[in-house]
């Protein structure tokens, strides 16, 4: 019988697990990347977020909270409500 071995050994995260943040790239970044000043450019902050494995959990907290600043997930504010309208209740 041969055994299948798991070459990847990068850790399983829950995208839905409280400790999404652990693991975000954007931890080791200057924050103020993530949060640009009108008319400033936010290419360097998607691009980390490009490279994010929780860019999903990321963006769906943002998406949850209605976060209305900064880069979550890779997309800005304006972004998020262009692909992601706010529902109605």
């Amino acid at each position: 019988m041969s055994e299948m071995t798991d070459t990847d050994t990068r850790p399983r995260i829950a995208l839905d697990a409280p400790q999404w943040r652990d693991f975000a790239l954007c931890r080791v970044t200057d924050p103020e990347a993530f949060f640009p000043e009108t008319g400033e450019n936010g290419r360097p902050a998607k691009r980390v977020c490009s490279g994010c494995e929780v860019r999903d959990a990321c963006l769906a907290e943002a998406l949850a909270h209605d976060e209305r600043f900064g880069i979550w997930g890779g997309l800005t504010a304006a972004e998020r409500r262009k692909h992601y309208p706010k529902r109605h209740r």
